[in-house]
């Protein structure tokens, strides 16, 4: 009978080497992979379970209060006396050892039940619960050496509940259905029909012209002159002349060349000489 040589665990945090064999969702089930492979007589030194994506999770228990940590404090202050007590019985006479432990359990209940509860008191209910630290991994994988991994594959394989078979990938899910257009607005082929006007395309519309009369908020609204000849709903008054428009305004005329010359005028026609009519 020969018993295989473990391999020393390095002292500083190595990396773990090796071909993956198997994953597992969880630590069991990466357990009972190896355990069945030390079954059949393979040579488990080889072999490193690790855990990827790891996750501290904290479970809470319970609620606190002072009830419950008077009542641990005195449970864990008893059991010291207790053990303080047994050890004082055995130095002492038959008679004296029963009195002993009873002072001493009833002493470490006691010191246990005011610890706990001035400790408690001190933290200010801060954290009034009970909880369980853990780290759990979302993955559990066995590697294997090079030269043994072959072996430990086809070894899973043919386990009876399937330690070594490939897990089916979840389905992805399915992408939402396309929205039908609404046949009020669009026809079948998804053109807009004539003469309908989308849901909010008229509140836009309303909106944008509501901001552009309002102007930006923060200026105050322009009225109108009344020396400028209209009244203030924007009507000309009755007899007031208004300023030429700019299409009825004469287009400006180029400087002349030379800036003393008089300016230039429409050219007329020759006058006739002789004022008789020509027979």
């Amino acid at each position: 009978m020969s018993f295989s040589r473990p391999q020393p665990v390095p002292r500083v945090p190595t990396p773990p080497k090796g071909d993956e064999v198997a994953a597992y969702e969880t630590y069991l089930e990466a357990q009972q992979a190896v355990d069945y492979l030390s079954d059949n007589k393979f040579p488990v030194e080889n072999v490193t379970i690790v855990g990827t994506d790891l996750k501290m999770v904290e479970r809470v228990t319970g609620r606190l209060t002072y009830g419950r940590v008077a009542l641990a404090g005195a449970m864990s202050g008893a059991w010291f006396g207790l053990f303080v007590g047994l050890l004082l019985s055995l130095f002492g006479g038959g008679g004296v050892a029963n009195g002993v432990i009873f002072i001493a359990v009833a002493l470490g209940a006691g010191f246990g039940l005011l610890f706990s509860v001035l400790s408690y008191a001190f933290t200010g209910g801060r954290r009034d619960f009970t909880s369980q630290s853990q780290i759990v991994a979302a993955t559990y994988a066995i590697l294997c050496t090079a030269e043994a991994a072959g072996e430990a594959r086809q070894m899973l394989m043919r386990s009876p509940s399937g330690l070594g078979k490939a897990r089916q990938a979840a389905a992805p899910a399915a992408p939402p259905a396309p929205r039908a257009p609404d046949p009020r607005w669009t026809t079948p082929t998804g053109e807009p029909r004539y003469g309908a006007m989308l849901p909010g395309a008229g509140a836009g519309a309303g909106a944008g012209a509501g901001a552009g009369a309002a102007g930006q908020p923060g200026q105050p609204a322009q009225t109108p002159d009344p020396s400028s000849g209209s009244t203030p709903d924007q009507a000309p008054r009755y007899g007031a002349t208004q300023p030429p428009s700019s299409g009825d305004r004469p287009a400006p005329q180029a400087p002349p060349a030379d800036p003393y010359a008089p300016p230039s005028a429409s050219p007329r026609p020759p006058a006739d000489d002789d004022p008789r009519p020509q027979g």
